[in-house]
């Protein structure tokens, strides 16, 4: 891929660590994927996991985004932290990062336990009241897909 360069330059977030932090801080992230000359776009929730430099997200284990994966697992992707509209200025404050990598559907059922402990860590304030309710059993792993998203290259861009 080309690659290119931001124009304005003092809006680039060169600092891993706010990086990381936007990462950290977002519930949401807008995953683009393509099959052939079909492409496809879909927001999910998602879990950081610092340590891998990866987010995992959960699914059904049937559907567009799982076919389109199998084929091309190459995706892009944005998380957004949004700061707010300045009326008046015809302004945007926010931060912003995009980033590319390989997107798996992971089969294993210890990554795919570790996969829900990243989601459930990242999204709920009582992590473990929600993993005693619907992980009870390992049917309750296998009955459920957890995609990882391995991180390969990203930037981020902000306007404070």
């Amino acid at each position: 891929m080309q690659s290119y360069h931001i124009r304005k330059k003092e809006r680039e977030i060169k600092d891993i660590n706010k990086i990381k932090g936007i990462l950290k801080g977002g519930k949401y992230a807008t995953i683009s994927m393509c099959r052939e000359k079909e492409p496809y776009i879909v927001t999910l929730s998602y879990g950081f996991d610092e340590e891998q430099f990866a987010l995992y997200f959960h699914s059904a284990n049937l559907g567009l985004k799982l076919d389109i994966l199998k084929e091309n697992s190459y995706v892009c992707g944005t998380v957004i932290e949004d700061l707010g509209y300045i009326s008046g200025a015809c302004s945007h404050k926010y931060r912003s990062i995009i980033f590319w990598g390989d997107m798996m559907i992971i089969n294993e059922i210890e990554e795919k336990k570790h996969g829900f402990d990243v989601l459930l860590n990242h999204l709920e304030e009582n992590p473990s009241k929600m993993k005693k309710q619907f992980f009870k059993t390992e049917k309750a792993y296998r009955d459920t897909c957890i995609i990882k998203l391995a991180i390969k290259s990203i930037f981020g861009k902000a306007s404070e």
